[in-house]
């Protein structure tokens, strides 16, 4: 043990004096918060500003869908009204295949068989990866039929106005719910970020001392087991004092006068538990990705080997990043359920099920037993490969060559 605590006494003293730690302490949680509130804040403030025509009989729905895309919350369009006809149709086709055109796309707009009918509606676009036009156009024309509709069943303007108002729900009981999300959307990209980088730290600190040919003087006093577990102790313990300073930073931040967006209705948007729990799924997670890493640098003898390896790292992170939007509609789902119980996507998954809905003990208790299996099978397995590996140079290792590696132990 002994051996153990000075390998990773080593490691974490050579990573917090650098001035790549401290850049990155600081650097990292403020781009991480400019991308994602700066990717907010566009989504929300952002128009649509696409050039469209719309091709009608009816001239008041035209105008009113004009008016709705021209001056909307969500759009801000030009907007050409044309009477229908074989020349338009051919005129509109010509601009859409013109390099020199502006035109995104036109709406067509048919008549239903009877007036209570709905219209027929077709859009042709320029492109048809254009999304943002084309829901642009489908909620503008919803409002305007809903407005005709409701108009010809002898309701006034002021009436519609104030139906179709919308509704403010006050959250000041539990706090503000977006707020809330974006605390623990950050939360999530933040544990993504730190596991990536101190697990893939863990394989270069490797690389560097095969390559070095250090590790040959080391074994001459210590057993590679050791060495192993030490340098995932303290690569570990570095992640763990630079979230330890982000965390108490933040409540610094928060608890300074200096930051009321911290507390939403008098509720902080990151509670205790949410602290907690967010340390003890990266320890988790930092013991998974690091005993893999740590195998991959000692089956690689550089960093464009170890780059070519990398994948055994990034699929489950990714994976992870995919599910992280049908989890956000349904946290309670199956599927949400079934995903954050994947010992890979657990400390990911589960820590953000948690901010995000009440998760049963018995599933939290399940994961964190799941994780603690999965720990012990991977450190087995990388300490077998560590032990033959940190000592092999040249070629990269075949699978049958690992396999035999797994044998002498």
């Amino acid at each position: 043990m002994h051996n153990v605590l000075l390998i990773a006494r080593r490691e974490y003293f050579e990573r917090v004096r650098t001035k790549g730690f401290l850049l990155a302490t600081v650097l990292i949680p403020l781009v991480m918060g400019t991308l994602i509130f700066g990717s907010m804040l566009l989504m929300v403030t952002s128009k649509t500003q696409s050039h469209v025509a719309i091709v009608t009989t009816n001239n008041s729905l035209g105008t009113e869908m004009k008016q709705q895309l021209e001056g909307g919350q969500q759009a801000q369009m030009k907007v050409d009204l044309l009477a229908p006809s074989d020349a338009v149709r051919s005129q509109l086709e010509a601009q859409l295949h013109a390099k020199d055109s502006t035109l995104a796309g036109y709406l067509w707009v048919t008549p239903g068989e009877t007036p209570e009918a709905r219209p027929n509606v077709a859009y042709s676009a320029r492109s048809a990866g254009d999304i943002a036009t084309a829901n642009a156009l489908q909620d503008a024309l919803r409002a305007v039929l809903m407005r005709e509709r409701l108009t010809a069943h002898g309701l006034t303007t002021g009436d519609i106005d104030q139906l179709t108002a919308p509704v403010k729900i006050d959250t000041s009981a539990s706090g503000d719910s977006g707020a809330a999300f974006l605390a623990a959307y950050m939360l999530f990209f933040l544990m993504y970020m730190v596991i990536m980088l101190y697990g893939m730290n863990t394989a270069r600190s490797i690389i560097d001392e095969k390559t070095s040919r250090i590790f040959e003087v080391l074994l001459a006093t210590i057993q590679p087991e050791q060495l192993l577990a030490g340098k995932i102790l303290g690569v570990g313990a570095v992640g763990l004092t630079q979230i330890s300073v982000w965390m108490l930073a933040a409540f610094a931040f928060a608890g300074s006068g200096l930051a009321p967006g911290m507390m939403s209705h008098g509720h902080p948007l990151i509670s205790l538990a949410q602290i907690g729990f967010f340390i003890l799924y990266f320890l988790f997670g930092f013991l998974i990705y690091s005993s893999i890493a740590a195998a991959l640098g000692a089956m690689t003898n550089s960093e464009q080997e170890l780059q070519q390896l990398n994948m055994f790292l990034v699929i489950p992170l990714v994976f992870c990043m995919v599910m992280i939007f049908p989890i956000m509609r349904a946290p309670d789902s199956t599927l949400a359920r079934v995903a954050s119980l994947i010992p890979f996507c657990s400390p990911l998954l589960m820590n953000f099920r948690i901010s995000l809905t009440h998760v049963p003990a018995w599933e939290i208790w399940l994961s964190i037993g799941l994780m603690t299996a999965t720990i012990a099978a991977i450190l087995s397995f990388s300490a077998r490969v560590y032990r033959v590996g940190i000592l092999m140079y040249g070629k990269k290792p075949s699978l049958p060559e690992i396999v035999r590696w797994m044998r002498y132990s």
